[in-house]
């Protein structure tokens, strides 16, 4: 799918609302990690981030430094729309493989399952999360844990074991476990990862 089209794809899905994966609200496990956070001032990245109602969270409650980036220009409309004061300069319309830049943490939710599962995009996925995180930075987020399916329908899954065969050779595992505090909808289904530089 060349850029233009993968644009279109997206920007499709959340004009007519095929969007399945998005809850409305921050999931549980994301929020409860950034109500621990100390430091505001840490400059993060949610790739992928749709609605981005992570964001929304974080930045009403003080975390000023976000950034959300997104191939799609519709769900950074909405987004701006819902969160006016949120700054202009910290939208990113753009393909994540071409992003610059680099954060102390990065959020990974539901936007490695969209990818087409081939080793050479989840090996991308990991090769640039590791460029774009500063020394010490982190990576934490969800990843589903139900296989792939030969349907070739998005969300695309993965085992423990697979996500881990890409990350090890960038990353150091602080933890990624079944997730304990998951949303009904995905209790068992999802792993919680965080991920060190």
């Amino acid at each position: 799918m060349i850029e233009k089209e993968l644009e279109n794809y997206w920007s499709n899905r959340y004009q007519d609302n095929l969007t399945g994966w998005d809850i409305g609200y921050p999931s549980t496990p994301l929020k409860e990690y950034f109500d621990q956070l100390e430091s505001k001032e840490l400059k993060i990245l949610i790739p992928g981030a749709g609605n981005a109602y992570e964001a929304e969270y974080l930045f009403n409650n003080g975390f000023k430094n976000v950034h959300i980036l997104d191939i799609a220009e519709f769900p950074l409309r909405t987004f701006k729309k819902r969160v006016p004061n949120f700054p202009d300069g910290h939208l990113h319309q753009e393909n994540f493989f071409e992003h610059m830049g680099q954060y102390d943490l990065i959020i990974e939710q539901t936007f490695f399952c969209s990818f087409e599962p081939t080793k050479e995009n989840r090996r991308n996925y990991a090769r640039q999360m590791d460029k774009l995180l500063l020394p010490s930075g982190k990576l934490v987020g969800l990843w589903f844990t139900h296989q792939l399916k030969n349907n070739g329908k998005r969300p695309f899954g993965g085992s423990k074991d697979e996500y881990l065969s890409y990350l090890n050779p960038y990353f150091s595992v602080c933890t990624f476990e079944e997730c304990y505090n998951s949303i009904d909808p995905r209790s068992g289904k999802e792993l919680f990862g965080i991920f060190e530089n």
